[in-house]
C-alpha cells in the first residue's frame, strides 16, 4: 500500500489501519524524508506534553523532515522554539487574546460576518470558502495586528504553497517563503512610520524599546518581530477558515445535527467543539525532535527523528471517545486534541473557537435553506492540514437581512 499517498486522499481510513496495527509507524515524511507516525490518543496527548520532544530545529539529525520551508527571519516563532525563549514570547503575545480581550471582538466579527454574507444577496449559488470562510478570519486577523486594507493580501495562495505544495513547481515553496519575508518587511517599516492603537504596533514598541533590560525580560530581536507578525496572522487566518469550512461541511452533510442547531442555536458552543473533534483543521501537530531515545508506545524513537502527532488520528481513537466516526453533538468532547495541548496549545484557540461560533451562527440566522452544490468534497491534498479547497452551497432566505 502506498501509506503516503494513502494517508493524503483517505486519511480517517489510514490512521484508523495504524491505530490498530502500527501505532507508532515509521513513514516518509511530507516531502519525502523519514518520520515517526504516531495515532494513538494517549501517545499524542503525552507527547505533546513532553519536554524531551523539542520543536527546535537544532536538536534534528540531517537525514530528518524538518517541516516548512521559511527564510531564516520567519523562522524564529513559537512553533520552532522551547522555553524559555518560548516562554518569553508567548507571554508577550498572549495579551492580545485574553478572554476579555476575545470578548471585545465578538460585535465586530459578528459586523464582518454579516457584511459578507450581505454581499451574498437572498439567494443563489457560491463558494463558501472563498466567499465568506476565508475572508472573515482574514479580515479579524488584519484587523487585530493593524493592518491597512491596502496592505491585505491573498495570504491563502502563500501558506496553499507551504502546507500543499504543487508537484509541478517544485520552487514554489520557496517561492512563497521569499513573498511573505519581502511583505512582512514592507509592513513592519510601514508600522513603524505609522503606529497605531494594535498588536503589532505594540509588538514594534517591545521590539525598539530603548531599555537594556525589561522587568520581564521581554525583548525581541528583529527576526523574532517578523516571525511573530508571519506567525500570527498565518496561523491566526489558516486554521480558522479550515475550522469555519469544515464545520459548515460537516454540518451540511448531517442535515438534522443543522436543523437541531437552527432550533436552539445556544448549543453552538458545544456543537463547535464536537465539529473540531469530528473534523479538525491539523492533521498533524508540528514535528518534533527528541533530545534523548524516547520510547511511545512501546517504540523507541532515537534522539534527532522526526516525530509528527496526529491529531486527527487521536480525536478518532475509539479508546478516547466511543464511535468516534459519528458526528454526536451529545458526546462530551471536552479534551479533543485539534488545537494541540500542552505548551504549545493554539494560543489563538479561544478567537478561534469565538469566530467559529459567529460564523455558524450567522449562516443559520440568514440563510432559511442552505445545501451542499456539490456531492463529493475537494480537500486540500495534504499530509499536514484538512482543509477543502472549495465549498459549494445553494441558499436562499425567507426573508431580506434587516
Amino acid at each position: 500500500m502506498d501509506l503516503q499517498g494513502h494517508l493524503i486522499t483517505h486519511p480517517y481510513d489510514a490512521y484508523r489501519h495504524l491505530r490498530d496495527t502500527a501505532p507508532v509507524q515509521r513513514i516518509a515524511g511530507p516531502t519525502g524524508e523519514p518520520a515517526w507516525l504516531v495515532t494513538r490518543y494517549d501517545d499524542v496527548r503525552s507527547a505533546l506534553a513532553d519536554p524531551r520532544l523539542s520543536l527546535d530545529k537544532a536538536n534534528a539529525v540531517e537525514s530528518s523532515y524538518r517541516g516548512l520551508f521559511l527564510p531564516p527571519a520567519l523562522d524564529a516563532n513559537l512553533l520552532n522554539m522551547d522555553p524559555p525563549d518560548h516562554t518569553r514570547l508567548r507571554r508577550l503575545v498572549s495579551r492580545a487574546f485574553t478572554p476579555r480581550r476575545v470578548e471585545a471582538l465578538r460585535a465586530p466579527i459578528r459586523r464582518t460576518a454579516d457584511r459578507l454574507l450581505d454581499a451574498l444577496g437572498t439567494e443563489g449559488r457560491t463558494d463558501l470558502i472563498a466567499a465568506y470562510a476565508a475572508p472573515l478570519p482574514i479580515t479579524v486577523i488584519c484587523d487585530l495586528l493593524g493592518i491597512p486594507d491596502d496592505h491585505r493580501k491573498d495570504f491563502r495562495a502563500w501558506t496553499d504553497a507551504l502546507i500543499a505544495p504543487d508537484p509541478s513547481r517544485p520552487q514554489g515553496a520557496k517561492q512563497a517563503g521569499v513573498a511573505m519575508l519581502t511583505f512582512f518587511a514592507e509592513l513592519i517599516a510601514y508600522k513603524r512610520r505609522h503606529p497605531a492603537d494594535d498588536l503589532l504596533s505594540d509588538l514594534i514598541t517591545v521590539r525598539d524599546s530603548d531599555s537594556d533590560s525589561d522587568s520581564d525580560g521581554d525583548r525581541l530581536s528583529e527576526d523574532e518581530l517578523m516571525s511573530l507578525a508571519f506567525l500570527i496572522l498565518g496561523a491566526g487566518f489558516e486554521n480558522t477558515v479550515q475550522l469555519i469550512g469544515n464545520a459548515v461541511h460537516a454540518l451540511l452533510s448531517h442535515p438534522e445535527h443543522l436543523a437541531r442547531l437552527r432550533v436552539d442555536p445556544s448549543k453552538l458552543p458545544e456543537a463547535v467543539e464536537e465539529l473540531a473533534r469530528y473534523e479538525g483543521p491539523a492533521l498533524l501537530a508540528i514535528r518534533r525532535f527528541p533530545t534523548e531515545d524516547v520510547t511511545i508506545g512501546g517504540v523507541t524513537v532515537p534522539a534527532g527523528e522526526t516525530v509528527l502527532l496526529s491529531l486527527s488520528a487521536a480525536n478518532r481513537d475509539p479508546a478516547r471517545f466511543s464511535q468516534p466516526e459519528l458526528l454526536d453533538f451529545d458526546r462530551d468532547a471536552s479534551g479533543h486534541l485539534a488545537l494541540g495541548h500542552g505548551i504549545h496549545y493554539c494560543l489563538g484557540a479561544p478567537l478561534a473557537r469565538a469566530e467559529v461560533e459567529i460564523a455558524l451562527a450567522a449562516l443559520l440566522e440568514r440563510f432559511s435553506s442552505l445545501t451542499l452544490a456539490e456531492s463529493e468534497p475537494r480537500w486540500r491534498p495534504s499530509l499536514r492540514a484538512r482543509g477543502l479547497l472549495e465549498l459549494p452551497v445553494e441558499y436562499k432566505t425567507a426573508r431580506p437581512h434587516a
